[in-house]
C-alpha cells in the first residue's frame, strides 16, 4: 500500500467520520444492560476506506476508528473484541472487492462483497461477542441485528456505488491533465 499524503488525509478523514457517525450519530438499543444493537452509518467510511484503498487500508481505518472512538467517546470498559471486528469490517468487502471481483463496480459485485463482510463480523462475530462476554442470549441479539443489517447493506451499496464515481484520487488526476 502506497502512503501519499493525499491517501493519510483522505483515510483520516474516513477515520473521524466513521468515529462521528458511530459515537455521536447513531441510534443505540442496550439489552441486558449493554448495548445490544446500534443503527447508523459508522461502517459506511470502512467499508468505503477498503473499497477505495485495498483491504489494508480498511482494516487499519476499521481498527483505529473503533480504537481512537473508544478514547473520544467511551462506552463500557475496552473490548478489543471489537476492535478486530471493527478492522474486518474494512478488510473483508474490501478483499472479496479487489480480489475475486477484480474491482469490478457493479452494484451487485459490490452488494455481495458488503453482505460477505457484514454478515461475518456485524450478524456473527459481534453476536458471539457480546453473548460470550455479557452472558447474553444469541437468539435475543441476533434477530434486530439480522433486520438491521437487512436494511443497511444495501443501502452501503448503494452509497458505495454512488461514491466511487467521485473518487477524489480520479478527481484529481483528471484536473492535472
Amino acid at each position: 500500500m502506497k502512503i501519499s499524503t493525499r491517501r493519510l488525509v483522505i483515510l483520516s478523514f474516513l477515520i473521524a467520520l466513521s468515529i462521528v457517525l458511530t459515537r455521536l450519530l447513531s441510534i443505540r438499543i442496550p439489552i441486558g444492560g449493554v448495548e445490544g444493537i446500534r443503527i447508523g452509518f459508522g461502517a459506511l467510511p470502512i467499508i468505503f476506506a477498503g473499497i477505495l484503498f485495498g483491504p489494508l487500508a480498511g482494516g487499519i481505518v476499521g481498527g483505529l476508528s473503533d480504537f481512537l472512538g473508544y478514547f473520544i467517546n467511551p462506552i463500557g470498559a475496552y473490548m478489543p473484541h471489537f476492535t478486530l471486528t471493527s478492522f474486518l469490517t474494512g478488510y473483508i468487502p474490501a478483499l472479496f472487492f479487489h480480489y475475486v471481483f477484480r474491482k469490478r463496480t457493479d452494484f451487485i459485485y459490490l452488494l455481495i462483497s458488503i453482505a460477505i463482510g457484514q454478515i461475518l463480523t456485524s450478524i456473527i462475530l459481534v453476536p458471539y461477542f457480546i453473548s460470550t462476554l455479557f452472558g447474553l442470549s444469541m437468539k435475543v441479539i441476533l434477530i434486530p441485528r439480522l433486520f438491521s443489517q437487512a436494511f443497511n447493506i444495501p443501502i452501503y451499496a448503494i452509497l458505495l456505488k454512488t461514491f466511487l464515481h467521485f473518487d477524489p484520487l480520479k478527481v484529481q488526476a483528471s484536473k492535472a491533465n
